[in-house]
């Protein structure tokens, strides 16, 4: 029998610090119901979280004058993970690009430095059939992931106004990559691809642009050290199309940070809904920032009638990215998947469904936990 001492740090629960971003429109309310899952997740399998809030997007500019103050930034990079809703509204619109909303999420990713979005586009089986796409063409089944250049490219390059020949106003933005930037992002798509059906599609556009090119040079230099996994190139405009033709055809794409914004669009459509999606952006290590796909929606917010599944999903993501807690990851997964099978929120009800409200769904989860 182990003395005391060794059987108590055996059995130590194990504590996470969780920075909470819960931002505008209706991110404070799905926040609450993802925070309501991942206590009711942590009493089950024997773990505790601890949260700290801080301020981004509109609420931190009503608040603080800017849309992501060092004081936010400091609190993420002492958590181990950070839960962000939605940012953005018409309430601020009208603000210098530099000062708005959004550029708090460039701004973090910088920050924090999340380089890797992934973005899952799949189906719940009890949603198979509220995809745009025909049932013969989807399978059945879509789970594509979706593997984004977060903190390069032409977000993140040179950029100006300046005078055309004509004497007319004008502007300008770089795409710009490094080879370091792109291996990095390389890898942990074939990672990731490793743990799937070991294949990548790597989209850029190089028969036009010189930087992808360097892309698809250098993700070929990457996949010899993957010679498992099949890879295969798709210029983004062919990509766009075959995501609609045929879905099934993808496992994990990898893509620079302009293509991916819109690919990974498009395929959160496919999948029926964007208010199931969730997505992750990881930095070096398992440091992360987790996220629903969709907007702050601020047409809806404090009517009860948000989706909070997207949240919950992506909490599903950080426990399992994050915080080596995968089976917890698949509980809220499994969970997300029962709910459905009887009770919608509004944006995803069907006949038959049973239509409950914002924390009713969040509720349905715990009960299926």
């Amino acid at each position: 029998m182990l003395p005391y001492f060794e059987y108590a740090d055996d059995i130590k629960m194990k504590n996470y610090k969780i920075t909470l971003l819960k931002g505008d429109g209706i991110g404070p309310e799905i926040v609450d119901e993802a925070v309501k899952v991942l206590n009711k997740t942590a009493d089950k399998f024997g773990f505790s979280v601890e949260y700290d809030e801080a301020l981004m997007g509109g609420c931190a500019i009503d608040a603080a004058g800017e849309p992501l103050p060092q004081e936010t930034i400091d609190k993420c990079k002492a958590s181990d993970s950070v839960l962000l809703g939605a940012v953005g509204g018409p309430k601020w619109d009208n603000l210098p690009g530099d000062k708005r909303p959004e550029a708090g999420l460039l701004g973090i990713r910088g920050a924090l430095g999340l380089f890797a979005n992934l973005r899952p586009s799949v189906i719940f089986e009890p949603l198979q059939g509220d995809s745009p796409i025909k049932d013969e063409i989807i399978g059945g089944q879509l789970d594509i992931l979706i593997v984004r250049e977060l903190t390069g490219g032409i977000y993140f390059g040179k950029r100006g106004r300046t005078t055309a020949e004509d004497g007319s106003p004008a502007a300008w933005d770089t795409e710009m990559y490094s080879v370091p930037e792109i291996e990095r992002i390389a890898r942990v798509a074939f990672e990731m691809a490793m743990k799937r059906d070991k294949r990548v599609t790597s989209v850029d556009k190089a028969n036009v642009l010189e930087s992808s090119r360097l892309w698809r040079e250098t993700v070929i230099k990457v996949s010899k050290d993957y010679p498992e996994v099949e890879l295969n190139h798709l210029y983004v405009d062919n990509c766009a199309m075959q995501l609609v033709r045929n879905p099934r055809q993808f496992d994990v794409i990898v893509t620079s940070n302009i293509f991916g914004d819109i690919l990974s669009d498009e395929a959160s459509m496919i999948a029926g809904s964007i208010g199931m999606l969730a997505s992750a952006s990881l930095a070096e290590g398992k440091f992360g920032l987790y996220e629903p796909i969709h907007g702050s929606a601020p047409d809806i917010a404090g009517q009860g009638i948000s989706n909070p599944l997207a949240t919950i999903l992506s909490v599903a993501m950080m426990l399992r990215y994050s915080l080596d807690q995968g089976e917890a990851a698949d509980a809220i997964e499994n969970a997300v998947n029962e709910t459905l099978k009887k009770y919608r929120t509004p944006d995803i009800y069907a006949e038959g469904m049973t239509k409950v409200s914002t924390s009713e769904m969040g509720d349905r989860v715990c009960e299926f936990l």
